[in-house]
């Protein structure tokens, strides 16, 4: 058994298909499945069913997957304290972060770590939450930003911040001129929201549980609309064609001509962003760093959650 077999068994086991595990890896396909051929005999057992279209991992495979990923961060992990003792922070960070906070902070974010630690560049995948919990897991991530809450994995994690949602109306919205809005308001609104897998759906649905589904009511049928990205949420709203709720820090800085940012009455509905990693990951001084560079953003609106 060698390093290289159960590098080849977690690419499969991620990539769910033999050929573009082997490309992942940078060898033949051959050259990968006679190695799995190999591994399989000398461990009596099979790792992975071969369907028509997908590769599906046995039952006893995910044990040893997960097990091989393990003893592959231990291997990186004598490299990475034979580095730390020339520069913690040297190479690369993998960051993912999903897709309702990247716009948003990365631009801040990226400026300060540039400036905190050039050695440390930040490798970036912007991703759902589900997807980013399976990079951090296989390996392929170091750490991600995300939003609370979400399935209890095992990670390390450190909160960065508190964000309070806004409403975001038609400039000519009966509600624009408004100081404040409370939830119970918006149930006679037509709601735009994100589309299934995004972890801001579900937050908005918490807040305004009705719109869960299409309902209906004296006025007729109300029905909410999806959209693909925030952005594309507010176009939507500044046609005139519904109203939705957005995170502070994702509010343009400037005045915008045909969108009104209502803020809600208490007690407002807020989400919690944390930095999440493995326990096994070993460059505590780049996690650090990272905070630390979140911590300099300006993130107006939210509440800092430092140690």
């Amino acid at each position: 058994m060698t390093l290289t077999e159960l590098r080849y068994i977690v690419a499969v086991a991620r990539e769910r298909h033999f050929g573009r595990a082997a490309e992942a890896c940078f060898v033949s396909q051959p050259t990968l499945s006679v190695a799995i051929k190999k591994l399989e005999e000398e461990l009596d057992l099979k790792l992975f069913e071969r369907g028509a279209s997908e590769v599906s991992v046995t039952p006893l495979g995910e044990a040893i997957v997960r097990q091989a990923q393990s003893v592959l961060e231990q291997a990186a992990a004598i490299k990475e304290i034979a580095k730390r003792g020339k520069d913690p922070l040297n190479g690369a960070l993998r960051l993912g972060i999903i897709y309702t906070i990247g716009p948003y902070l990365l631009p801040e974010l990226v400026k300060h770590a540039i400036e905190k630690t050039p050695q440390m560049p930040l490798m970036l995948q912007e991703n759902f939450t589900v997807k980013l919990l399976d990079m951090l897991r296989t390996g392929e991530l170091d750490c991600a930003i995300m939003a609370e809450p979400f399935p209890d994995t095992g990670l390390a994690i450190a909160p960065l911040y508190d964000e309070p949602f806004v409403v975001a109306v038609p400039i000519r919205h009966a509600l624009a001129q408004r100081q404040r809005i409370s939830a119970d308001e918006l149930k006679k609104e037509t709601m735009l929201l994100l589309g299934t897998g995004h972890c801001f759906r579900d937050h908005v649905l918490e807040v305004c549980p009705e719109f869960a589904r299409f309902s209906s009511d004296a006025e007729g049928i109300r029905k909410s609309f999806e959209g693909s990205s925030l952005e594309t949420i507010k176009h939507m709203v500044a046609s005139g064609m519904g109203v939705t709720v957005v995170p502070q820090l994702s509010m343009p800085r400037d005045p915008q001509p045909h969108v009104a940012y209502i803020p809600f009455e208490e007690p407002v509905p807020t989400r919690r962003v944390v930095l999440a990693w493995r326990r096994s990951f070993t460059r505590y001084e780049a996690i650090a760093a990272l905070r630390n560079a979140v911590y300099a953003c300006e993130l107006k609106g939210a509440q800092r959650l430092t140690p």
